[in-house]
């Protein structure tokens, strides 16, 4: 092959090539302020929404306020939508040092070699947590790995890799933030095109975008924003004005469900009891006014009305405080068995609910019967239940 055929590769960029005075410590570390407090936000949500689905917590979950878990899933989500401009803005504000000379001397390649590191884990971590929780929140799982428990580990990670940073980053941080946003000191030598966008104005657009993504998502949670809400992942149509995350038809339940032999069975040691839906409803029943709240950031209030789960314990003489394991008639699945913890089976809202707004409940609501507690994730209030193991 002749020499002219030969195609070079072409050279990498240098950290002097990126002459934009936007890209700017004035610049970053605003961005990345706010971008720290949405991270922040989301990581304490986030332990929250672990902790109320683990079955082996130190301490009881609470069940008050029975609007807790709506709001504190509902931060996580916005936080983490939030975010997402936030990011891609801090990212291109600090592209150039990528591409910064690694310095020789060992104080300093000690210093460069942590900060670099740190980055590494923060950036990889930080578009992996984004990502994977849009597509948890779309219902999107194009990979085989446990969602709860990698989202869960790489949160940690990618705290931690943001602690670093902002300790090897203070000093620089801090000069930033004390001085005005067009202050040049801290600038690179090269980063003096102007350009045609000022850095409030690429600020206020970086605000501006920010709100907007929570603005455009945040009806998923918030009923009065479901008509501007455009990317909601739940609109809040369904049943009873509940939406819908997994149909009868898809568990598979639907004959078992609408059978005429179907029997809700309680047990406790060698007692147990069977119960048809007819019983069930001649049993005493109330009435709560609470909502149901998903992982993936929707929520909506209903009113339900049914059994008290201490009542139907009573039935069996086993203590209303009892830990229980509800059992649904879906053969598959990671929820088909959830684990009630004491404090909800004895809480007088905890019911196993056998209306919704005044109508049975739909079958894809859960029929014949269905777990509803407050304070409780969406994917632990079991549909179709055929069991209760105290």
């Amino acid at each position: 092959m002749s020499a002219p055929l030969l195609q070079r590769r072409p050279p990498l960029p240098r950290e002097s090539d990126f002459t934009s005075r936007l890209r700017s410590p004035a610049v970053s570390a605003r961005v990345g302020l706010w971008l720290g407090v949405c991270f922040a936000l989301a990581f304490v949500t986030g332990l929250i929404s672990h902790a109320a689905q683990a079955n082996d917590l130190w301490f009881p979950f609470p069940t008050r306020p029975a609007w807790g878990y709506r709001v504190t899933q509902g931060l996580h989500v916005l936080s983490g939508t939030a975010a997402i401009p936030l990011l891609v803005v801090k990212l291109w504000t600090v592209f150039p040092k990528l591409f910064a000379a690694i310095p020789r001397a060992p104080k300093h390649l000690m210093v460069t070699s942590l900060e670099r590191g740190s980055i590494a884990l923060l950036v990889s971590g930080s578009v992996f947590m984004l990502a994977s929780g849009l597509a948890n929140s779309a219902q999107w799982y194009p990979w085989s790995f446990s969602f709860r428990a990698t989202h869960y580990a790489v949160a940690w990670i990618t705290i931690g890799a943001l602690i670093i940073h902002v300790m090897v980053k203070l000093p620089l941080i801090r000069r930033a933030l004390g001085s005005d946003i067009d202050d040049t000191t801290g600038d690179r030598p090269e980063a003096v095109d102007s350009g045609g966008l000022s850095r409030r104005g690429l600020l206020r657009t970086t605000w501006v975008a920010a709100a907007g993504a929570v603005l455009l998502s945040a009806g998923a949670a918030v009923p009065w924003l479901r008509n501007v809400s455009v990317f909601a992942v739940r609109s809040g149509d369904g049943p009873g004005g509940i939406p819908i995350n997994r149909s009868a038809r898809a568990a598979d339940v639907v004959a078992a469900a609408l059978s005429a032999d179907y029997r809700l069975t309680i047990t406790h040691g060698g007692r147990s009891r069977e119960l048809s839906r007819s019983e069930l409803v001649a049993l005493p029943q109330h009435t709560y006014e609470l909502p149901i709240a998903c992982v993936e950031g929707w929520s909506a209030s209903g009113s339900w009305t049914g059994v008290r789960i201490s009542d139907l314990l009573v039935l069996i003489g086993a203590p209303a405080a009892s830990e229980v394991a509800i059992v649904s008639l879906q053969r598959h699945g990671a929820y088909r068995r959830t684990t009630l913890p004491a404090n909800f089976a004895e809480h007088p809202a905890t019911l196993l609910a056998l209306q919704l707004n005044g109508e049975p409940l739909s079958i894809d609501h859960g029929y014949p019967c269905r777990l509803i507690a407050p304070n409780r994730p969406g994917v632990l209030q079991t549909k179709w239940v055929t069991r209760l193991e105290v």
